[in-house]
Parts: C-alpha cells; sequence; structure tokens
C-alpha cells in the first residue's frame, strides 16, 4: 500500500491538545480521547509496515482496512478542527475592551455547545475506531512482513547487446575518459572512483555494463554486483568473491562466513591485483561504506563504478557523473527503430503523434522502449496511439507492457519515507509539463500538514525546503529554470512517467481528484474529494462536503461554483492564474475559517479585499501578487499565524500600526513607500526572505531617508538571508545574498 497514512501525522498532536486543561473537557471525553489516540498511534505504525509492502502482495481487505484508516483520520481531524475554530473564535484580537467583554459573554452559550458536540463526536469515533480495530485483528494486518522482489525489474540491462544500444556511444566514452584521463593532482596509478546517478530507467546500469565490458579485458579481475535498495550486504561481499573468482568461490553462497571475515576475504583477494569492480544501484551511504572497506586502494589503476538515484550518494562516494537524458535524435532512432526499423518506415500520419509521445518519454530509454513496446503490436491503430499519447501523465496508462517502467519507479516511491511519499502524491494535482513554482509547492505542504515541526531548530518552511531538496535530489522532481547563479531551482516539473506513476497511485488511494478536458482522476463517485484540482470549466458532479483543498485554474468555474459554505472545512484556496478581472467580490473567503493558503497571485483581481480576511485566524500563506487591489484592509494585521505575504506592486498597505504585528512573517515581499513602514520591518524578527520596492523620488532614485531606515531595521533581522528586489515579473528568479553590511542596500542608495 504506498500511501497509508491519511492525516495521522497531525491528527495525533491535536488530539493531544485537547487533553489540555485549557479545552475544559469532560473526563470522560478526555479517556475517549486518550483511548482513541492510542488506537490510533497503534494504527499508524502497523500502516508504516504496510506501506514497505509492494501493492502486488497485499490482498484488498487489507487494502480495505488501510482506506477505512485513512478516511476515519481525515473525518476526525475535521471534527477536531472544528472544534478548535469555534473555541478559540474567528475575530482577530480587538483594542476595544467592551466589545470583547460583549463578545466573551455572548460566547458561553455557544462553545457550551460546543463541548457538548464535541463529547458526542469523540464518542462516535471512538465506535468506528473500535470497529477498524477489530478488522485490523481479523486481517492480521500486523502479520505482514515486506518480501524480497522476485525478479529484478533491471537486469534486462545486462544482457542488452552493445549494438542494440542506441545513444551509449558519448557517455559510454566520457566516462571512460573520466575513469582513465591524467588528473594532475593525483596519479593515474591511485584508484579512481566514478559514480553514475540519474533518474531511475536512465540507463545507468546499461551504461555502467557498456564501459564494464569495454574495459574488462585492461584488468587482472572484475565483478559486476547489484546492492539494491534493502540490501543484504553478506549477500554482495559474497556476489563480489564469486564475481572474482567463479572457481574458487564456487560455494561461497553455502558457506557461513562473518561480515568481517567476509570483508577481509575481498580485501585480501584485491590487494595486489589491478581490479574493475561496478556495484550497481546503491541507495544509501552505509552499504557504500561498508563495501569500500573491502576495496583496497592500491596504486595499480584499480577502478570502481557505481550508480545510483540520488545525488547525494553520488556525491559521497565520489566522481559523480550526471546521466544525461537521449537526444532528440537518439529518442528518435531507439523510438522508430523499435515499431517500424526506422525513422523513415514510419507512415506520415503517424508523425505528429509519434512527436507528442517522445515529448512525454522526456528521453528516458526505459520510457521509449516501454512505449514502444505497448504500440508494436498496434502500427496501423492511429487512434489507440492517441489513446496512449493521452493517457500518460494521466495516472491512466494500465497496461502490462508499461509494467517494468512502473516497477522500475516503485522502487525509488517505496524509498520514501510516509511524509516524502505524501508530499510526492501531492504533486499529482498539477497539470503534465506544469512549471511548478517551489515556495508555492512548499507553502502548499504546510498548509495541508505534511510538514511537521522538528525540534525546533529549523522553521516549518526550512523543513519543507529540504523535503522538496530530497526529492530532487532523488530524481523524483526535475528543476526547470534555474537561478542566476544555476545553483537553485525557481520551478520545478515532473516527468510524465512519474506523473503517470503518482497519479495512478493518487487514485488509488483518493488521495485527490483532478479533472482535466473530460478526464477525472478519482477513484469512484462514492468516495468524498478531499483534494480537487480542475483545470477545464466544468464543475464536477462529486462529493465534496469534505473538500480541503481546492485549485482552480478556469474563470468560467468561478462563476458556476457552489456557494463556499458548502466547502466550510476548505484549508488551502489556490486560484493562481485563474481570471478574476471581472469577478466582483471575495466576500465568500471570509467565512473559511479554516483556510491556511490563499493565492490570488496573476488573478487580475481588481476589487476590494474584505474586511472579513481578518477573520481567517489560521491563514499561514496569502497571495495576491499580479492582482489590481489597490487598499488592504487594518483586519490583516490581525493574522498572526501568517508566514508569507505577498503583496501586489499596486497595494498599499495600511499606514497605521500593525505590520509589526505579523510576528510568525518568514517570507515577505511587498512596498516600502515610507520611512515608517520600513521601521516597522524590523519588528518581523522572523523574517527569512525580504523582496521588497523602495519608493523613488521624482529624478528616479531611491529616497535615502527610507533606504536609511531600512539599512537599521535589517539589521535587527537575525535570521534574514536573502533580499530582492520586487521586479516586474510575479516570482522571482534570484536573490541577492546579505552580507553582514547589507551592500545591496548600500549600493542602492549610492546610485
Amino acid at each position: 500500500m504506498e500511501f497509508a497514512t491519511g492525516a495521522l501525522g497531525t491528527l495525533l498532536p491535536k488530539l493531544g491538545q485537547l487533553l489540555q486543561d485549557e479545552y475544559n473537557l469532560q473526563k470522560g471525553v478526555k479517556k475517549d480521547i486518550e483511548f482513541v489516540t492510542r488506537e490510533l498511534d497503534s494504527m499508524r505504525a502497523a500502516l508504516s509496515d504496510v506501506g514497505e509492502v509492494p501493492q502486488e502482495q497485499l490482498n484488498n481487505t487489507v487494502k480495505m482496512w488501510a482506506r477505512d484508516v485513512r478516511e476515519l483520520s481525515y473525518d476526525m481531524e475535521d471534527i477536531v478542527d472544528t472544534f478548535l475554530v469555534r473555541v478559540q473564535g474567528s475575530e482577530p484580537p480587538s483594542k476595544r475592551s467592551v466589545k470583547r467583554f460583549i463578545k466573551k459573554i455572548a460566547s458561553i452559550v455557544s462553545k457550551a455547545k460546543t463541548h457538548h458536540e464535541i463529547g458526542q463526536e469523540i464518542k462516535d469515533m471512538k465506535e468506528r475506531v473500535k470497529e477498524v480495530t477489530e478488522r485490523r485483528d481479523r486481517y492480521k494486518v500486523d502479520a505482514i512482513t515486506p518480501t524480497k522482489t522476485s525478479v529484478d525489474p533491471r537486469i534486462t540491462a545486462l544482457y542488452t547487446k552493445a549494438a542494440s544500444l542506441v545513444g551509449i556511444d558519448g557517455p559510454r566514452e566520457e566516462l571512460i575518459s573520466q575513469l582513465t584521463r591524467e588528473d594532475g593532482r593525483r596519479s593515474s596509478a591511485e584508484q579512481r572512483i566514478v559514480s553514475i546517478v540519474g533518474f531511475g530507467g536512465l540507463g545507468k546500469t546499461t551504461l555502467a555494463k557498456a564501459v564494464y565490458d569495454k574495459l574488462k579485458p585492461q584488468f587482472n579481475c572484475t565483478a559486476f554486483v547489484s546492492v539494491s535498495r534493502d540490501p543484504d550486504i553478506m549477500k554482495v561481499l559474497k556476489d563480489i568473491l564469486y564475481e572474482l573468482d567463479k572457481n574458487e568461490y564456487k560455494d561461497i553462497h553455502n558457506t557461513a562466513l562473518g561480515q568481517q571475515h567476509l570483508t577481509d576475504l575481498v580485501h585480501e583477494f584485491l590487494e595486489n591485483k589491478r581490479y574493475l569492480i561496478v556495484i550497481d544501484d546503491i541507495w544509501d551511504t552505509e552499504p557504500w561504506e561498508i563495501i569500500r572497506c573491502a576495496l583496497p586502494e592500491n596504486v595499480l589503476k584499480s577502478r570502481i563504478i557505481t550508480t545510483t538515484r540520488i545525488i547525494d550518494v553520488a556525491e559521497h562516494v565520489g566522481g559523480c557523473y550526471k546521466l544525461k537524458p537521449l537526444t532528440h535524435h537518439n529518442s528518435k532512432m531507439l523510438f522508430y527503430g523499435r515499431i517500424f526499423g526506422s525513422e523513415s518506415d514510419c507512415p506520415k500520419q503517424f508523425s505528429d503523434v509519434s512527436q507528442k509521445i517522445l515529448k512525454k518519454c522526456g528521453g528516458v530509454p526505459l520510457a521509449i522502449l516501454t512505449t514502444s513496446s505497448l504500440l508494436a503490436n498496434k502500427s496501423r491503430n492511429i487512434k489507440v496511439w492517441y489513446d496512449v499519447c493521452e493517457s500518460v501523465g494521466k495516472g491512466l496508462a494500465n497496461n502490462p507492457s508499461i509494467d517494468g517502467m512502473r516497477k522500475i519507479l516503485l522502487l525509488s516511491y517505496y524509498d520514501l519515507t510516509p511524509t516524502l511519499k505524501t508530499c510526492l502524491l501531492y504533486l499529482s494535482i498539477f497539470p503534465e509539463d506544469y512549471a511548478i513554482w517551489w515556495d508555492r509547492l512548499i507553502l502548499r505542504w504546510i498548509a495541508e500538514g505534511f510538514v511537521q515541526q522538528g525540534d525546533g531548530r529549523q522553521s516549518l518552511y526550512e523543513i519543507g525546503q529540504s523535503y522538496f531538496n530530497e526529492l530532487l535530489n532523488r530524481s523524483l522532481i526535475q528543476p526547470a529554470d534555474m537561478d542566476e547563479d544555476e545553483m537553485n531551482p525557481v520551478y520545478c516539473r515532473v516527468h510524465d512517467m512519474v506523473l503517470d506513476l503518482i497519479c495512478s497511485l493518487s487514485r488509488e488511494e483518493n488521495f485527490s481528484t483532478t479533472i482535466s478536458g473530460d478526464c477525472m482522476q478519482m477513484t469512484s463517485s462514492e468516495n468524498k474529494a478531499r483534494r480537487l484540482s480542475i483545470h477545464n470549466t466544468s464543475w464536477p458532479t462529486i462529493n465534496m462536503s469534505k473538500l480541503r483543498s481546492l485549485t482552480i485554474s478556469s474563470y468560467a468555474l468561478i462563476n458556476t461554483m457552489p456557494p463556499l459554505s458548502c466547502f466550510n472545512l476548505l484549508r488551502v484556496l489556490d486560484l493562481e492564474d485563474c481570471n478574476l478581472l471581472h469577478h466582483p467580490s471575495l466576500e465568500f473567503v471570509g467565512i473559511l475559517f479554516h483556510l491556511r493558503y490563499l493565492s490570488l497571485a496573476d488573478t487580475g483581481y481588481a476589487g476590494e479585499l474584505p474586511r472579513e480576511i481578518g477573520k481567517l485566524q489560521f491563514l499561514q500563506t496569502f497571495d495576491f501578487t499580479g492582482t489590481g487591489i489597490k487598499e488592504v484592509p487594518l483586519s490583516i494585521f490581525g493574522l498572526r499565524q501568517l508566514m508569507s505575504l505577498e503583496v501586489g506592486d499596486s497595494s498599499r498597505l495600511p499606514t497605521t500600526s500593525g505590520l509589526r504585528n505579523l510576528s510568525s512573517l518568514e517570507l515577505l515581499r511587498m512596498n516600502v513607500d515610507s520611512a515608517y513602514v520600513a521601521e516597522e520591518l524590523g519588528h518581523l524578527t522572523q523574517l527569512r526572505v525580504l523582496c521588497v520596492t523602495l519608493r523613488k523620488d521624482l529624478e528616479g532614485r531611491w529616497e535615502e531617508s527610507i533606504c536609511r531606515v531600512l539599512v537599521g531595521s535589517l539589521g535587527k533581522l537575525h535570521k534574514i538571508k536573502t533580499l530582492g528586489p520586487c521586479l516586474d515579473y510575479p516570482k522571482i528568479p534570484s536573490f541577492f545574498t546579505l552580507s553582514p553590511s547589507h551592500q545591496f542596500l548600500a549600493t542602492c542608495m549610492e546610485h
């Protein structure tokens, strides 16, 4: 079961919060909460174990049980969040004590009713938890253990004839050169390592085998062994010995030897020999460190090649060689050669659809081979070709011919932590080829509750950033536009084959519902949509009573969607790029008390921002860049949990005191048009990223008085790392790194 934890990660801490005295729950309710917490914690442990088991090894009863646990966790979190909203209230703090007193008196009756309701709902949930627990015992979920994959899906790469390989010559010669050329820093006689890194299915094993076969005659002894995702180091060491000398070690796998003894045997065998060793498919540095001890550093020009999907592992091993996708020319050779023999033999009517399919394959050899194999026996049915083309990237390409590709990618998926699995699945809400701004993605993860607070040394945003970097590191997402230094990605994309996998998994787990054209990715109409992403002009007829996340990119939908009161559990409302130029009002936003993320970016909305925005006491992210909003209501300064605020170029924050109240802000983009606002910034001590537009005088110079105050404020912001100017385009491609002297602003003042 690939995704199985639901809302348990965020629910359990909230249940613990309810047990605190400040919520004044009855003793019986607290006992029920304690019972539910224990059972859910036990379920989470069981689900984590289930998540390690390949899907094909699970029966339907276990899958149904995991689904029930997920739905239970979502429903229960909805109950808890609703209770917290009612108890804590939706109004921001008021300075008028009389008004505050009247509101407090008026809320006593409603809060008493709320406490009674939460008690009854917890009791109902307790019964559901008991039922699910009984089914767990009945299905013996805890007895499920992962088994080793019986067939290695990469095995064919080791037996592909060199003559049939396309585009291998260039990388092979580059790699051989890296292994053999004079270095200048060290003698060529010293041991040298090259680690091939790249996306699953890119051909790392194939390339390593091609280099191995060509160089093998030059060495005294050679070995090609695989480590795999769940390595048995004893077996790996025995495999090396067997490969080195099949006669002497023909019975090594039946010999009971300890790890140190095996390490010594390998080391002694290689110590005075020139060797070539390939260690294929490394997933972690720890197995490598053990293997490394067995490979002596002699001065006999010995060479080691490793392969991995993880950049950090490759850099740790050394000699990192990043394998690139096939060129378009080589992609065509491989694709057309498999189906028609050559491109010239391809019927003209298949040309356009072939180009579209190749684009989706993105130069990944395994993707090209699996897709061409699927089409090889359908070379005269163009409708099937278009159907296959349209299905890739939507999770609908369920065909035995692409099982190999799916298994290759699933290896990377299974190796993720439950949290990273969830974050990766979340990418299924974006359409294919979509450039995803990395800040947008991280802030949405936080709003959904996927990012969990650690030991307090890092903020939620910094933890989310580490998740993003880990997915990049594992080649599961790909950098798109890079910053000016070519160091950090501003946007990322998901390879169509990965998108196809995560859309398929998302649909199976009812994780999200994506609607594009006539295609709706959802398990069945009976399920409640929890996350909805719409990229067309028709509103779906599905159950949205439990909707948590809504992403819309069509103006027509705004005018036809149901009343927002139907979505009272909404945590994420993302209208980025949705045309709201002529939309009259956003008053509906004020009733979405659970909202954590609100984006109006690049919508062109030119109306007023309602004062009810101040009621959204849980709001963490608010972006209204690319809008025509002129005035921002004073109530915005009551959003004490706001961590990211991006203000449109034409918008002005209230000039009265209040900006300093947004003490949770970590990312801020705004106009600074007065020394007063510049001074207020100095109180936002959690700021890490600040992007400002300064007011200019009649001569086009930034006003010196504002700059000086701003420099003084920056001196108080000890956590700030990056500073950038607000430019004409909506997103910032790069930031200026701050130095203690703030040279950026000093230079601005001079010019």
